[in-house]
């Protein structure tokens, strides 16, 4: 197994159907209490133990989450707001590195998924059918729909998590 991708790289085919995108609403709705199973007894030594070799901590992961999510939540905002707007990537190897992703409790993380997953999906569930064929341009990726996007966070979650659970697995805690 890539430790890397414990469920697999991110494969999309286009379109969504409506219970395709059901499914994924339904994986990005249970990411925080997933997240929260997934560390949950979890000590400050295990938390700083990398996921793999020379991969984030599990505290870095924990952190990077609700950032990625949060940012998502802004660029499913923008489509909907404006026509197929122009995205700020962020370099997220850069972010975990900062002293709050490294350092923090990660319970304001834990927190801040759960506020930022209930924001998202009671939006999301109020797109109609058409509005998940809306875009945003991403400069280094080119024109994505919203219907990828959901797709491609109904997979981030779950590839986060099982990250974690298999290092869990790997060394029986």
């Amino acid at each position: 197994m890539d430790l890397r991708y414990p469920i697999g790289k991110f494969k999309y085919e286009e379109p969504l159907s409506n219970d395709e995108r059901e499914a994924c609403l339904a994986k990005i709705e249970e990411t925080p209490a997933r997240m929260r199973a997934a560390v949950t007894g979890l000590n400050e030594e295990q938390l700083d133990t990398p996921y793999r070799p020379d991969g984030w901590t599990v505290r870095q992961v924990v952190h990077h989450v609700p950032e990625s999510h949060l940012t998502s939540y802004t660029r499913f905002k923008l489509a909907i707001t404006e026509d197929e707007p122009t995205i700020k990537p962020y370099f997220e190897d850069r972010w975990a590195e900062l002293d709050d992703a490294r350092r923090a409790p990660i319970a304001l993380s834990l927190d801040l998924l759960d506020a930022v997953h209930g924001r998202w999906i009671w939006f999301l569930r109020s797109l109609a059918q058409e509005d998940f064929q809306r875009t945003f341009r991403h400069p280094e990726i080119g024109i994505v729909s919203l219907d990828k996007n959901v797709a491609l966070y109904a997979w981030h979650g779950p590839h986060h998590v099982a990250q974690i659970t298999s290092l869990r697995e790997r060394m029986g805690w």
